[in-house]
């Protein structure tokens, strides 16, 4: 299927594609690196009447340090991010990053577009759940910075306003005798995770929680969250018997759907698998061991 006629404008500055995207009203979308929109509007899914491709825009691209702080531009693509050095520092960046689609997706796709768009089976928008991560937005009359947990509203959804960009995300460096883990569940590399989960976990002396970050993707309309199921861990040595209540309480407000790549009940069975894998490379990582990050597939 072809999309929708639309216009295609090239704004030469971010301040130009602000205006642009202002005065051509709701009907327009920004196009970034157009992995995601691009089949959005072959499927119809979306019909806006202009495009205001922002994909070349200097100065959204950069991913830096700076007191503590990760700053990621929302035109870094995944392919960047996964060979940056913050992604030595934080595995789970690579487990990410580097696990998304083939190579020519992960060159062209940005982490602001995958963020921006809120599919719920996207990998960013969950992943970043872990790392308690804000969006920064923009329109023409300034910025402001969302905690993922608020800007990702439902399936497609987000707290983006209008003519508003997702122009970054930034977050804390983990502290020490930190880990974290990413681990997708598909068909084919190429294609979206049927079930995915996160863990980002800290250890105190004894093997003790002292924080965590739980999240499941592709497992309803927004990736799932659980304060009970933290609340087990945390404060608490991590044990299987504690991992497994944890497991049982996040997976229990979850929600996936039956389609065609399994059953809820299928889907529910994969969550925990992948709960369990993630936990265990999070804790290894968290102990200062080196473990690569895994994906499965069918």
């Amino acid at each position: 299927m072809y999309p929708a006629p639309f216009r295609y404008f090239r704004p030469g500055s971010l301040d130009q594609a602000l205006t642009l995207l202002s005065e051509l009203g709701e009907s327009s979308r920004p196009l970034a690196g157009g992995q995601t929109l691009i089949p959005i509007l072959k499927l119809r899914m979306d019909e806006p009447t202009d495009l205001v491709d922002i994909g070349r825009l200097p100065g959204l691209g950069s991913i830096n340090i700076e007191d503590g702080i990760i700053h990621i531009g929302s035109l870094a693509t995944h392919a960047r991010i996964g060979r940056h050095a913050v992604a030595g520092m934080i595995p789970v960046l690579a487990d990410c990053a580097n696990g998304i689609a083939d190579a020519q997706v992960r060159n062209r796709g940005t982490i602001g577009g995958s963020v921006s768009t809120a599919d719920p089976s996207c990998d960013w928008p969950t992943l970043l759940h872990t790392l308690d991560a804000d969006i920064v937005c923009q329109n023409a009359h300034g910025s402001r910075s969302v905690p993922i947990r608020e800007f990702i509203a439902d399936a497609y959804t987000t707290a983006l306003g209008n003519a508003e960009l997702v122009t970054g995300i930034r977050f804390k460096c983990p502290p020490e005798n930190s880990g974290g883990s990413y681990i997708g569940f598909k068909k084919a590399a190429p294609a979206y995770p049927a079930a995915a989960a996160g863990i980002q976990i800290t250890l105190a002396e004894g093997d003790v929680c002292s924080d965590v970050r739980l999240v499941l993707g592709a497992a309803g309309p927004r990736p799932v969250i659980c304060g009970e199921a933290e609340s087990i861990l945390r404060g608490n040595t991590i044990t299987r018997a504690n991992l497994e209540k944890a497991a049982e309480a996040i997976i229990a407000e979850s929600d996936p759907p039956s389609d065609i790549r399994g059953s809820s009940g299928f889907k529910r069975t994969m969550l925990h698998s992948l709960f369990m894998q993630a936990a265990d490379i999070a804790i290894n990582r968290a102990r200062g061991n080196r473990v690569q990050g895994v994906h499965e597939y069918v």
